[in-house]
């Protein structure tokens, strides 16, 4: 077949003095007289020549496989390539699913040239005995080479129906999407949803309903829930969004209703991303940003100065009400009496009149029901201090909550020793609410 040379990225040496052997570049020159079965062990010898890894060896011959396929196959590069894909399984998991994926990916810009057309319309019959071949299980293939088949042959039920009865009547037609919807109906209970929704979209086979789209968005699958919904129909695509506002995906129920004109429906999704937006810029602290995202909208703005203020930002909030005219907006929030001369809290005005401690649920219940009455809370909490260098810092061990009337004194470590999830639920409600502003409490120097 020719002389060997190494191959990098850069393409192959030139050095004639060297004596190492490599890829064996002239022999995919011409594959007109070159069997499929020998052209996937050249490559498989070329995969497993050299010292390159496999990341780049991979992407070489990726390179050389787009070439060769130009090389006068025969009959042509997409059959030429199916007959190849029938081959690719014998050489073991190691290289199979690698290679189909090179094969697959190489004829896509050969549905351009004009001189193999005629080779994709005859190719798509035999693509399509083999994606039959392989949901029986006769030739071994991954799923995930069974959609860019579907994909890069662009086939159609026609197709299918050609492989299965010979004709494309339309009794053919109805029968071979029956024959698929078997299929469908194994992959979904064996949970192979991604092949699943790949068979159900491109040959509209209508076996999927509410409980189906709800799984796939439960397990996180949310590309193929969409795909799955946007072939379903307007109603099932408002339920995903619906399912995404549920669960605080905010950025995904933007974009469904974006991409599928559902404004009328969901007329305040695109305020909720874009205050869901903004909280996130200011709660890492880039409040310029956060201001430009605010910019155009009242609503917004006024909402970012609500941040700055639970945040204890006060200079941020001072800046943002003279600069947006917020003063009002401002002074609706809070009583004046709260922020006047000081940014901080006198604590000699204060006037407490009970202190409680909470060391069991029913107290933690409590309490929290109380401070959720409150507008305004003042936070303080306290550790043991680690004086050895390098070690863990000490996990807080009491937090003090208190409005004018009531302070509140927990113990974290009983209350966490008796019910964890308990405290955890209490101290969200409490920490996430948008309608208790929490200062930290200091004394004035």
């Amino acid at each position: 077949m020719g002389c060997f040379e190494e191959v990098s990225q850069e393409g192959p040496q030139t050095n004639q003095h060297t004596d190492e052997r490599s890829i064996c570049l002239h022999a995919f020159s011409d594959l007109s007289h070159v069997p499929p079965a020998t052209f996937i062990y050249l490559l498989k010898d070329c995969y497993a020549y050299g010292t390159n890894k496999a990341t780049s060896k991979f992407k070489i011959l990726l390179q050389l496989v787009k070439a060769a396929l130009h090389n006068g196959p025969q009959p042509g590069p997409f059959t030429y390539a199916v007959q190849c894909m029938y081959i690719v399984p014998l050489l073991g998991k190691t290289y199979s699913e690698g290679f189909s994926h090179m094969l697959t990916s190489s004829l896509k810009h050969l549905k351009s040239v004009e001189s193999v057309k005629k080779d994709f319309l005859e190719a798509k019959h035999l693509a399509a005995q083999l994606i039959l071949d392989i949901l029986d299980s006769v030739v071994p293939h991954e799923n995930r080479i069974l959609v860019k088949l579907l994909e890069t042959f662009e086939i159609e039920l026609r197709d299918m129906a050609y492989a299965l009865y010979g004709s494309e009547l339309d009794d053919d037609l109805v029968k071979a999407r029956e024959h698929l919807r078997q299929y469908v109906k194994c992959f979904m209970e064996s949970e192979s949803n991604a092949i699943a929704v790949a068979l159900i979209t491109r040959f509209s086979i209508k076996c999927c309903d509410e409980s189906f789209l709800i799984k796939l968005i439960e397990s996180n699958q949310l590309d193929i829930a969409e795909e799955c919904a946007t072939f379903m129909g307007k109603e099932m695509i408002s339920l995903v969004i619906q399912k995404y506002l549920d669960m605080q995906m905010l950025k995904s129920a933007n974009k469904l209703v974006k991409e599928h004109d559902l404004t009328e429906e969901f007329p305040d999704v695109s305020y909720l991303y874009k205050e869901s937006l903004v909280k996130k810029l200011a709660e890492k602290g880039c409040w310029d940003i956060a201001e430009i995202r605010a910019k155009k909208e009242t609503k917004l703005m006024e909402y970012l100065v609500y941040l700055a203020m639970e945040a204890g930002y006060m200079e941020k909030v001072d800046e943002l009400c003279q600069r947006y005219s917020l003063e009002g907006y401002f002074h609706s929030l809070v009583p004046e009496k709260v922020f006047c001369g000081s940014d901080y809290l006198d604590l000699k005005k204060l006037d407490v009149e009970e202190i409680v401690w909470v060391d069991e649920t029913n107290g933690l219940l409590n309490a929290t029901s109380c401070i959720e009455g409150f507008k305004i809370i003042g936070m303080d909490c306290e550790w043991r201090p680690n004086f050895e260098k390098n070690s863990k810092p000490s996990k807080v061990s009491i937090i003090q909550i208190a409005s004018d009337k009531i302070a509140f004194i927990f113990d974290l470590i009983k209350l966490y020793e008796d019910n964890p999830k308990v405290l955890d639920s209490c101290f969200r409600r409490i920490m996430c609410s948008s309608n208790i502003l929490k200062l930290v409490l200091r004394k004035a120097t």
